[in-house]
């Protein structure tokens, strides 16, 4: 227990959180330009999911712990963040030019000064990025030559999590994709468990982070990351806006559902109507 707490190279992870920081907000910067340009802010969904990829790669190479764990974070973490970033592309191209309802209600609240009010919200989306990062800076810092067992169970529950929610998003849109299904709810896979299984496996995956990091001194203090992922995904912009818009869409077909299915955790289905 006594070396989850060794001391920690601060120094190293302070020009590390403010390389990725400068990146991240530059980054952000672009997008937000390019968003007045085609008038759609739904990219910054594309772009915060992207981040993570540089910044897991900054982390790699200005951090000074194994080599091994470095270039493990980064593939697992670009692995993960380029296909959401592939799966989050696709939705907002499908959309345009019209675009996405949470970013037209933004749009509409935010008039007349809305240009700077979208600035501030995708630098906001930097700075969390950067912050939801610290675990890749943090392990990339342990100079211990070997996996801790909590880093390898760490690894498994991030491809349990990452094939989930690669099979729950492909399963929704293949189900989107037939015209048959136009107004009704998916039911089927791996959504007759959960009304939000991309969601609860997106979760997981920040789970994993943690355990990963759990393995490297201080680690244990990013367990915000999983507890503040799970706050935005059940209280923020996950589930209740998905809820919203899938009752205004579908209404008492969607009403159905939510009182058959469980609205996170996989668990066996009710019997539905």
């Amino acid at each position: 227990m006594t070396e989850l707490f060794a001391p920690l190279d601060v120094h190293a992870l302070l020009i590390q959180t403010g390389a990725a920081t400068a990146i991240s907000v530059l980054l952000m910067f672009a997008v937000w330009l390019l968003s007045l340009r085609i008038r759609n802010a739904g990219i910054v969904d594309v772009a915060w999911a992207g981040c993570f990829t540089l910044l897991a790669w900054v982390y790699a190479l200005l951090g000074g712990g194994w080599l091994p764990r470095r270039l493990a974070i980064a593939a697992m973490v670009s692995l993960w963040s380029l296909r959401l970033t592939v799966h989050l592309w696709r939705r907002v191209a499908g959309l345009h030019p019209s675009e996405d309802s949470r970013y037209e209600e933004l749009r509409s609240r935010w008039s007349p000064n809305v240009g700077a009010k979208f600035l501030l919200f995708f630098e906001v989306q930097a700075l969390l990025d950067v912050v939801l990062s610290v675990p890749y800076a943090i392990s990339s810092l342990n100079a211990r030559p070997s996996f801790r067992p909590v880093e390898i169970a760490g690894v498994i529950l991030f491809l349990i999590a990452f094939l989930g929610e690669a099979t729950a998003d492909h399963q929704l849109s293949a189900f989107k994709r037939d015209p048959a299904n136009r107004g009704r709810t998916m039911r089927h896979g791996l959504w007759r468990y959960s009304r939000h299984p991309n969601y609860f496996f997106e979760w997981l995956i920040w789970v994993a982070w943690f355990v990963i990091a759990a393995g490297s001194p201080w680690g244990l203090v990013t367990l915000y990351c999983p507890l503040l992922m799970l706050h935005f995904l059940l209280n923020v912009t996950g589930v209740p806006m998905a809820e919203a818009q899938s009752l205004k869409s579908r209404g008492d077909e969607y009403r159905s559902y939510q009182k058959a299915t469980s609205r996170f955790i996989p668990l066996p289905a009710r019997e539905q109507p």
